[in-house]
């Protein structure tokens, strides 16, 4: 009888390669399969980081995502990911997940986990977040002392960021993208406009730092975040 492979969800950083970990570099360079998500079917940012650590002896799964509003094709797009995975674990080969950022901090393997943790060993390496990296790249700590910090997904309704925003000292807010004028608008209102900035791709070659009253576009990419600092600067 074959033992079962094990899942391993592995997070590979925001961008910069040398930033995954020791223990993801060794899995990813071992893996006999390498899965990930591509996006509308094009390019996966998360293999393109691991690009340097992966064998060309390796197999790829790739899990095509849709990129829509709408829950169910991305459900579908998981269940068909999850059962083609557990096709690689039943017949005994381990699989390496890969996912920007960390697995576990709003990354996409969590919905593979979900869906094949009770089946199969499952195994998660944490990452660099997109938030720490881009306060590095700010050259300013995220919070101090006993300041509080919150992260806010710009998919929220208006009423609900504004009000998450009106209670916090420092906040993160990921997910910009299409969002921007609703975060412009309200931080407007909250006379936190001066405190933002806006990091894009943090970590990549063609990173981009920047005061939210800098931007005149009405969107930002998808790899954008935004974060806004507390009136005192307390370390």
């Amino acid at each position: 009888m074959v033992s079962t492979g094990t899942l391993h969800g592995v997070g590979v950083g925001p961008g910069d390669p040398e930033l995954i970990t020791l223990k993801a570099m060794r899995l990813i360079s071992g893996a006999p399969v390498i899965a990930y998500l591509a996006a509308n079917g094009r390019d996966s940012t998360a293999r393109d980081i691991a690009r340097p650590y992966i064998a060309a002896t390796t197999a790829h799964l790739v899990i095509d995502m849709p990129m829509r509003v709408e829950r169910q094709p991305g459900e579908a797009a998981y269940d068909a990911g999850a059962s083609a995975i557990a096709a690689h674990l039943d017949h005994g080969r381990d699989v390496v997940m890969l996912c920007e950022g960390d697995p576990f901090f709003y990354g996409s393997f969590m919905y593979i986990f979900a869906r094949l943790a009770k089946r199969y060993p499952c195994r998660v390496v944490p990452g660099v977040t997109s938030m720490t990296a881009s306060a590095a790249a700010l050259r300013r700590p995220l919070s101090a002392r006993n300041e509080v910090v919150k992260v806010l997904p710009a998919t929220l309704p208006a009423d609900r960021l504004r009000e998450e925003l009106q209670t916090t000292e420092s906040a993160v807010i990921i997910k910009v993208g299409r969002h921007l004028g609703k975060i412009r608008n309200i931080l407007g209102l909250l006379d936190l406009s001066s405190r933002a900035q806006v990091i894009i791709k943090a970590t990549h070659e063609d990173e981009v730092v920047t005061p939210l009253l800098d931007i005149t576009e009405d969107h930002l990419p998808y790899f954008a975040t935004i974060l806004v600092y507390s009136g005192t600067e307390a370390w």
